[in-house]
């Protein structure tokens, strides 16, 4: 237990770090911006308790947004993308459930399921954190295409990170 903490604790950091030092400064005309952090809260363990899922999914975005001086739009995508995953678990599980203990990743459940996933978590997060940044629906299309590019490329950054963790065990 006390080696999970560990893990999760450096993950949490290493990914703010590399949020905020690197994918925060990648933009592709506008449309396409890496939010990579998320997959923190994807990473928790299927037992974990849904009030400190909460507070870590809160604390998550308020660092990214203190951090990147936004207003909060961190913060309010993270927190319905992690309470969204609550659901979204219950509604992909496997038919024999999850076993106690498990991490969804792509090792322990397969790239099929670990592809659902990751894409609706990021979908829901990225539709959320533009409509929150756009504020009006006036913009749907440019929301749903900014979602769509910027959630490509955030999935296959998840990817390359599973595959790279798989690797390194």
């Amino acid at each position: 237990m006390i080696n999970q903490v560990g893990e999760h604790s450096i993950r949490f950091v290493l990914l703010i770090i590399l949020q905020l030092f690197v994918l925060n400064n990648i933009q592709f005309s506008g449309f396409v911006n890496p939010y990579m952090y998320i997959v923190f809260i994807m990473l928790l363990p299927f037992r974990i308790s849904g009030t400190l899922m909460m507070v870590l999914g809160f604390f998550l975005g308020l660092v990214i947004d203190v951090a990147s001086t936004t207003i909060g739009y961190h913060t309010i995508a993270t927190v319905f993308m992690t309470y969204c995953r609550v659901h979204l678990l219950q509604f992909i599980a496997p038919r024999d459930g999850y076993e106690t203990g498990m991490t969804p990743t792509l090792k322990s459940l397969g790239t099929s399921w670990f592809f659902k996933y990751a894409s609706l978590l990021t979908v829901v997060h990225h539709f959320a954190l533009f409509c929150v940044e756009s504020f009006h629906f006036n913009d749907l299309p440019q929301i749903i295409l900014r979602t769509f590019a910027s959630s490509v490329f955030t999935i296959s950054l998840i990817f390359i990170y599973q595959f790279l963790s798989i690797r390194r065990k």
